[in-house]
């Protein structure tokens, strides 16, 4: 719901780190405020959608307490009742401090959500930072001598305080991978924040891992229940709340529950999906919007987003969803989206069948089975795949999917849709659901074809067209935009993948 920049311990003048904020104004165009607190700087910009009240302007101090948060505690009305908290808002940004008061860094036990927390305690000097389980939100971070760290929403935001040169293993691990790992970024001097991980003067501590050891599935209707949950959670919101259709079985499903006003899909006239996604509204009551995209449009916008962002993009897929999300804010401010699904239900199942017949893990199968460019680079394979829990190659690339893969489509909608000042909620990656389904069996889990329990559980739901349809990507017809790179040599991925690195590299 915002953009946030914190500075400690270092040299930047105030004017200085608000020009740096200012490069997010599109994250929280509803209201700005920075201030010092004994000489460290807290920047916030806000999207408002929780308790539209100015008294939910941040930074939010209670006593000595001062803080920064960006993104959503879906579970505050539960935890002010739990807690027995007494509250002046109706916001979760002072759920949230509230609940650091009185635990501590335990408070992120209790959180279900998406944030980035950063918390200044005055009194004893305390710096507390944060990012969810998933790493939903985004937060990078600069760290040098004495003491100086710079935490911000944005690349931007840092590079704009001092340029990095470019990280060579970081590129090869994009021209791999589509993304960066192990807390990589495109430039050396940043880096991300970890998920599922906090900072306390200096030290970084994991707060929550994910079992993918064996267990007994859940019944039909404790994963129904759930799920409902999930999505219920995050309609919690006092702007409008649409829901991206696209006509596959995860949007479907989301915005059938949901029941949104709006529902909203794009494709190029060549290749879209506008066909599912008016057969699966059929059964709601929206408003479906069809966005049309060309493909010089999709050119165009691919490098105005580059130079904003400052850092490659990771999907192609991330510019559709960005010139939708434009659309989309005329109506909506929040907006539901599937990502996790595929990561929960295994809906890769050519990946998953093959570790499911493999004993252990190997970096060739891995190599052909899942990575996207097409230059061959072992040691960013060994790295990425460096202590990977697991017994077998199943539950490595369980893991490995939805701790590390699921990064890059979370940056994906988190950066396309933050951009039009839309908040994206993503419900499949409720940690709960996440916790539900790891480890469970293979055959439960896959089915037939490939997410059976959400076929079994919601097909008196939605249409059957919808339940039965073969699975496709979010397409987007590379080989066609970057027909003048792609000849027998680079293939349309690795033309996608230099033209996002291309601004970063030297002449």
């Amino acid at each position: 719901m915002c953009g946030i920049l914190a500075a400690f311990n270092t040299n930047y003048s105030k004017s200085t780190l608000d020009e740096a904020l200012d490069l997010m104004h599109h994250r929280g165009p509803d209201f700005k405020d920075s201030k010092l607190v004994d000489g460290h700087y807290l920047g916030h910009l806000r999207l408002s959608i929780l308790d539209l009240n100015p008294r939910s302007n941040q930074p939010f101090v209670l006593d000595h307490f001062h803080m920064i948060f960006n993104g959503e505690v879906y579970n505050y009305k539960e935890l002010i009742s739990a807690h027995g908290l007494q509250v002046k808002t109706d916001s979760d940004t002072e759920v949230v401090l509230l609940m650091y008061i009185k635990y501590g860094v335990k408070c992120l036990d209790y959180f279900n959500g998406m944030f980035a927390i950063v918390i200044f305690n005055s009194l004893t000097k305390d710096i507390f930072a944060a990012r969810d389980r998933l790493g939903i939100k985004p937060i990078y971070y600069q760290e040098k001598s004495n003491g100086h760290w710079v935490f911000a929403s944005e690349m931007a935001s840092l590079q704009s305080l001092e340029q990095g040169k470019i990280d060579d293993f970081a590129k090869r691990q994009y021209r791999k991978l589509r993304m960066t790992v192990g807390g990589h970024t495109i430039y050396d001097n940043v880096r991300f924040f970890p998920a599922a991980h906090y900072f306390l003067n200096g030290k970084f501590h994991r707060y929550w891992n994910l079992d993918v050891s064996q267990k007994e599935p859940p019944s039909d209707e404790a994963l129904d229940d759930l799920l409902q949950n999930a999505i219920n959670l995050r309609r919690r919101s006092d702007v409008p709340v649409g829901s991206y259709l696209s006509g596959g079985l995860d949007s479907t499903i989301l915005s059938y529950i949901l029941n949104p006003t709006h529902t909203w899909t794009v494709g190029f006239e060549s290749l879209n999906e506008f066909k599912w996604s008016s057969l699966a509204n059929e059964g709601l009551q929206s408003t479906l919007h069809q966005i049309l995209v060309n493909e010089e449009e999709f050119l165009a916008t691919g490098k105005w987003m580059l130079a904003k962002r400052n850092e490659p993009l990771s999907v192609p897929n991330e510019i559709l969803i960005y010139l939708m999300t434009k659309v989309v804010k005329t109506e909506n401010t929040v907006v539901l989206s599937g990502e996790g699904a595929d990561e929960l239900f295994w809906g890769y199942d050519r990946i998953f069948k093959w570790a499911k017949s493999i004993g252990k893990l190997n970096l060739k199968g891995f190599d052909e089975k899942y990575c996207y460019g097409s230059n061959k680079d072992d040691e960013v394979l060994d790295f990425a795949l460096a202590n990977i829990p697991g017994e077998n190659a199943l539950e490595q690339v369980a893991y490995y999917f939805q701790i590390v893969h699921l990064q890059g489509l979370l940056r994906r909608v988190d950066n396309s849709t933050m951009l039009c000042s839309v908040e994206a909620r993503v419900p499949f990656v409720d940690h709960r659901l996440v916790e539900m389904m790891a480890g469970t069996p293979f055959d439960w889990r896959m089915g037939n074809s490939f997410k059976e329990p959400l076929k079994r559980i919601y097909r008196k739901l939605i249409p059957d067209e919808v339940i039965d349809r073969k699975k496709i990507g979010f397409p987007v017809p590379l080989e066609s935009i970057f027909r003048e790179e792609t000849d027998l040599d680079t293939k349309p991925m690795d033309a996608w993948l230099l033209f996002n690195l291309k601004p970063f590299l030297k002449p």
